[in-house]
C-alpha cells in the first residue's frame, strides 16, 4: 500500500494554487462542474477539509468530527481564496509531518492516520480543482499521475486500474465513464478496509447500500454479471437498519474485492449485531467465476479476525445446508466447528 505524506500535500497544493491563480480574473460565483456549490464555495470547502482533517489528528478524535468550521471573510476575492487553500493545506501538511505514526483518528469512511488524511486531502484538492476549472473555462485539467496512483492505492482498493490513474480516479468518484464501466451513481473511499492476503473487504455503508439494494453497483466493478441477490438482500438489511436507527458501523455487509484487479467477487457480513451472549451470525457468497479459489475462506478469516478484536464478542455462528459441501468446507477451513445439522460456530481464540 502506498504511503502518502506531507510532501504529497505540498505538491498538490502548489499545483492547485498555480492553476487557480491563472483564473482569478473570472467569475467564481458560477457553479463548479457537477457540484451544487459555486467555485467560491468549493474553494472554501477545500480549506474546510484541510482544517478538519488536521483537527481530527491534533484533537485525537475518536467518534466524530471536532465541532468547528472555517469560513472566508465577507468580500474575499478569488486571490484570497487561493491563499486560504495554501494556508490550510500548509496546516494539514505540518500536522501530518509531525503526527506520531501510530496515531489514528475518526473519519466517517474509516479511521486513518496521517497517511490516510494526507490522501484524503490530496484527493479533495485535486478533484475540486478539476471541478472548478471545468466551470471556469479550463477543460481537461488533470491531476499528476503519481499522486493519483497513490490515492487509488490508499483509498480506492476496490477500483480496477488502467494505465491512466487520473481517469481511474475520475471514474472512482463518479465523474467519468470508463470503457465497459458506466459512470457511478454512488461511490465512496475506504480509509480503513479490512485487508487479507489476496482480498480487501470494503464495508457497505448505508448510502452504498441504497444503491446496491436499488439495483446499482454500489460503486464497485463486479466480476461476472454484477452483484448477486445475496449481497443485494444484505444491502437491504443495512438500509432497514439505518432507517430504524439500528445501524452500527462494522456490523453490516462488506463487498469482497480482489486486490490484484479491483473487481468485487462477492459479499460477506453479519446478519445483525452480536446478541446478549456476544455471538454474531455471518453469511457470505462469492460469484460463480471466483469460486473454488479459497476466496470465501479468506474472507471469513479476515472478518472473524476483525470481529474478535471488538470488545465483548465471544463467538461467530454460520449456517450451511447439508447439501452445500463447498460452504461446509469453507467453514471447516476457517476453523468453525459443527454444532448442529446445519450450524457451525467459531469461538474467540484463547489469549496465551
Amino acid at each position: 500500500m502506498a504511503i502518502m505524506g506531507a510532501d504529497d500535500i505540498d505538491a498538490a497544493v502548489e499545483l492547485t494554487a498555480a492553476s487557480l491563480r491563472a483564473v482569478t480574473d473570472r467569475d467564481w460565483s458560477v457553479h463548479a462542474s457537477g457540484l451544487e456549490w459555486s467555485c467560491y464555495d468549493t474553494a472554501v470547502h477545500i480549506g474546510s477539509d484541510f482544517t478538519a482533517y488536521a483537527g481530527q489528528l491534533t484533537g485525537r478524535a475518536t467518534d466524530a468530527y471536532v465541532p468547528f468550521e472555517i469560513a472566508a471573510d465577507p468580500g474575499t476575492t478569488p486571490e484570497g481564496l487561493v491563499r486560504i487553500i495554501e494556508a490550510t493545506g500548509g496546516l494539514l501538511s505540518a500536522v501530518v509531518r509531525t503526527s506520531p505514526a501510530e496515531l489514528k483518528a475518526w473519519h466517517p469512511f474509516g479511521s486513518a492516520g496521517g497517511d490516510g488524511f494526507a490522501a484524503m486531502g490530496v484527493l479533495e484538492v485535486l478533484l475540486h480543482t478539476y471541478d472548478m476549472l471545468g466551470a471556469l473555462d479550463v477543460p481537461g485539467w488533470q491531476g499528476p499521475a503519481p499522486l493519483c496512483a497513490k490515492i487509488l492505492d490508499r483509498l480506492f482498493p476496490h477500483t480496477p486500474r488502467s494505465d491512466d490513474p487520473w481517469q481511474d480516479l475520475l471514474w472512482a468518484t463518479g465523474r467519468a465513464e470508463r470503457p465497459g464501466l458506466p459512470r457511478l451513481a454512488a461511490w465512496r473511499w475506504y480509509a480503513d478496509p479490512l485487508r487479507g492476503e489476496r482480498l480487501v473487504l470494503c464495508e457497505v455503508s448505508p448510502r452504498v447500500a441504497d444503491d446496491l439494494h436499488a439495483g446499482g453497483t454500489g460503486g464497485f466493478a463486479w466480476a461476472d454479471a454484477g452483484p448477486g441477490e445475496g449481497i443485494r438482500s444484505a444491502a437491504g438489511r443495512v438500509v432497514k437498519a439505518r432507517d430504524e436507527g439500528r445501524f452500527r458501523p462494522g456490523w453490516g455487509t462488506y463487498a469482497i474485492v480482489r486486490a490484484d484487479d479491483g473487481l468485487a467477487v462477492g459479499g460477506i457480513g453479519f446478519h445483525a449485531d452480536p446478541d446478549g451472549d456476544g455471538t454474531a451470525e455471518i453469511g457470505y457468497d462469492v460469484v460463480e467465476s471466483a469460486r473454488g479459489r479459497g476466496y470465501a475462506t479468506e474472507a471469513v478469516q479476515v472478518l472473524a479476525d476483525w470481529a474478535f478484536r471488538q470488545p465483548g464478542v465471544a463467538a461467530l455462528r454460520a449456517r450451511a445446508d447439508e447439501d452445500n459441501d463447498a460452504s461446509r468446507r469453507v467453514l471447516a477451513r476457517a476453523g468453525f466447528a459443527e454444532t448442529g445439522t446445519v450450524c457451525y460456530e467459531l469461538r474467540r481464540p484463547a489469549v496465551a
